[in-house]
């Protein structure tokens, strides 16, 4: 194992490959490339998993999990979107560390004691994720959000994902900069636009990982990081190890001996 944890987002290996050979066919895999934790992707699974068998064969892979959901926290009506308890209660019988979610509609309307209300004690962690959407996906509303909750106590904390700021323009150092103290957890991906002009997730380069170098500086010391983005090849094991071992580095000190 790494001094520094990796995560593994089995989005990474493509949504179609995940399906077909189902979540629980990549964990021997995971732990065999020297990940720390599996997160685990609501929208690759086909019909509700069996979250017993599943979260008993993760731990038996001396695995962390983490269960990560397409659903926006805050809705537009400013109150949390009333499926959260739901999918806290899957997270925690799977046996999962944390529920990732991403912010929503945050505004200063937004009812944070209706949100408290649906935290009970012993449920997971709520990572709150910024996202590629122009709600979502900006320091702005983030940074408003994370100054609001400040000192209420509830199990939170960010997932700071660096490519999603680029959808919307962002730096990811000034979020790293403003938003550090909250962070628990690091979604990693280049990104890079397509020839039809999009936007699209890539494996980092020796210079991506650089830049990410300083965002970890911004960083609590030690958080898992997360492989987020394409994983393809002849070899899975040989491709999940490089990429694991490249992340496992981000936020060492550097010996000046």
């Amino acid at each position: 194992m790494h001094q520094n944890p990796v995560s593994i987002s089995l989005s990474s290996y493509g949504a179609s490959l995940v399906r077909q050979r189902g979540q629980e066919s990549f964990i021997n895999l995971l732990a065999a490339a020297g990940v720390a934790r599996i997160e685990l992707r609501e929208e690759l699974f086909e019909g509700a998993p069996d979250a017993a068998a599943l979260g008993a064969a993760i731990r038996a892979a001396n695995l962390e999990c983490l269960y990560s959901s397409p659903l926006e926290l805050w809705g537009a009506d400013g109150q949390p979107d009333p499926r959260l308890p739901a999918k806290l209660a899957l997270a925690k019988a799977l046996g999962a560390v944390a529920l990732k979610v991403s912010l929503g509609h945050y505004s200063e309307r937004c009812e944070v004691g209706a949100l408290q209300a649906m935290l009970s004690p012993g449920c997971p962690l709520l990572l709150v994720e910024n996202d590629q959407t122009e709600h979502g996906g900006r320091i702005e509303p983030m940074l408003a959000f994370w100054r609001r909750v400040e000192g209420w106590g509830l199990p939170l904390g960010m997932t700071f994902d660096i490519g999603n700021w680029h959808w919307q323009g962002e730096s990811a150092l000034q979020a790293a900069r403003q938003l550090g103290r909250w962070v628990r957890y690091v979604h990693c991906k280049a990104v890079q636009r397509q020839d039809d002009g999009r936007l699209a997730a890539v494996p980092p380069k020796a210079a991506d990982l650089l830049a990410w170098q300083a965002l970890f500086d911004e960083f609590a010391a030690g958080l898992v990081r997360a492989v987020e983005f394409p994983l393809v090849g002849a070899d899975l094991l040989a491709v999940t190890r490089a990429q694991v071992h490249n992340l496992a580095r981000l936020g060492e000190e550097v010996s000046h001996a």
